[in-house]
């Protein structure tokens, strides 16, 4: 496959010390010293994360999908009433995982694009929910959910807080501590900027007293056993040992440029970097409150999609596509993974020939 420039939401371009990663031999993993990188990638995934004391962290082999699924069935039970954000694709999918898993839940389903605000949850306080279950940034429709708004209504009512930051973390602040929530899962291929394969849980106390207690009939998602294992730095099944070394590069190579803080900051810029230059365009911004992830945009007057495949073909950039009803209506642009604001002006310029050639109306 020919080099693309990639301003996907994942997976995303990588950098240069991750690729190495990748070009060596796997190793066998049963080791100590393959648990010692697992002791630092669980340190440094809570120090970013700004985990509780007390925190742990699951790394499992599957997409975010199988995070989100193990938080559900290791954290929640039939006892449990949630309520679910639903304002995209992410949030549908926790959505038919609390019906799958019979889980009471009542939902909040926001228009695509629009933001949750106090009034969508003030009429669900004291009405005897236990936890509450969000996308912290919808990446279907590119919106950042107002975090802060959701912890206060969460610590008022003491539900148990479960955020998906899939696409969030490490591009938008997130303080798990200061929020209370109990649950952050995220992905290798999102602003972790390492190839797909491994998903990751942090749990905080009251997350772990959950799992112990729970009567989860599964294997493979089985959070008792990954936690288990996680105390001898291994997991319970092979996982994707050579994602799980790509993770630690990253993350050590975050580290020494300065932290998560710094990584955000460089997000932030990037993505303030290519709305100034977007703005000129004929695109409308889609989402009322953007993250810095990713920019979602709306053609006045051609299809999305079409979009999306012509800048494949003919000029080697992937953006990325919407599907379902926001096919022809919505295309996002990634901020997260190996890009700079050169690359931007190349997205740009390409843009800006399309629209000479009478390809954007």
């Amino acid at each position: 496959m020919k080099d693309m420039l990639n301003f996907t939401v994942g997976p995303v371009m990588s950098s240069s010390s991750v690729r190495a990663i990748g070009q060596e031999q796997v190793p066998y993993f049963r080791t100590p010293e393959f648990s010692e990188i697992m002791f630092e990638n669980e340190r440094l995934v809570k120090r970013f994360a700004h985990a509780p004391e007390g925190s742990r962290v699951v790394f499992l082999t599957g997409s975010g999908t199988a995070s989100m699924e193990a938080s559900i069935i290791n954290v929640l039970s039939p006892k449990d009433k949630a309520i679910v954000v639903n304002g995209g694709s992410f949030g549908e999918r926790f959505v038919e995982l609390v019906q799958l898993h019979g889980i009471e839940h009542q939902e909040i389903k926001l228009p695509f694009g629009h933001s949750l605000t106090a009034e969508h949850l003030e009429p669900l306080a004291g009405q005897g929910f236990t936890a509450l279950v969000i996308n912290m940034h919808e990446t279907s429709t590119g919106v950042l959910y107002d975090m802060d708004m959701v912890s206060r209504f969460c610590k008022a009512n003491n539900l148990l807080l479960i955020v998906d930051a899939i696409s969030a973390f490490l591009a938008d602040p997130f303080n798990m501590e200061a929020l209370g929530a109990d649950i952050m899962i995220t992905g290798s291929q999102k602003a972790l900027a390492c190839p797909p394969g491994i998903s990751l849980i942090v749990l905080s106390p009251r997350a772990l007293e959950r799992v112990a207690q729970s009567e989860t009939r599964c294997l493979y998602l089985d959070l008792k056993s990954a936690l288990k294992n996680g105390e001898r730095g291994q997991t319970p099944f092979t996982p994707a040992v050579g994602t799980l070394l790509q993770i630690n590069q990253r993350l050590r190579d975050i580290d020494a440029a300065g932290g998560a803080e710094q990584e955000i900051e460089r997000v932030k810029a990037l993505a303030a970097d290519f709305r100034q230059k977007v703005a000129n365009l004929p695109f409308e911004l889609f989402s009322q409150s953007p993250s810095n992830a990713v920019t979602s945009l709306h053609p006045t007057k051609v299809s999305a999609y079409d979009i999306f495949t012509i800048m494949k073909d003919e000029y080697n950039i992937w953006i990325c596509p919407n599907g379902g009803a926001l096919r022809d209506e919505v295309f996002r642009v990634g901020h997260i993974g190996a890009l700079t604001p050169a690359d931007n002006t190349t997205l740009i310029e390409a843009m800006q020939d399309m629209e000479k050639r009478g390809l954007l109306g």
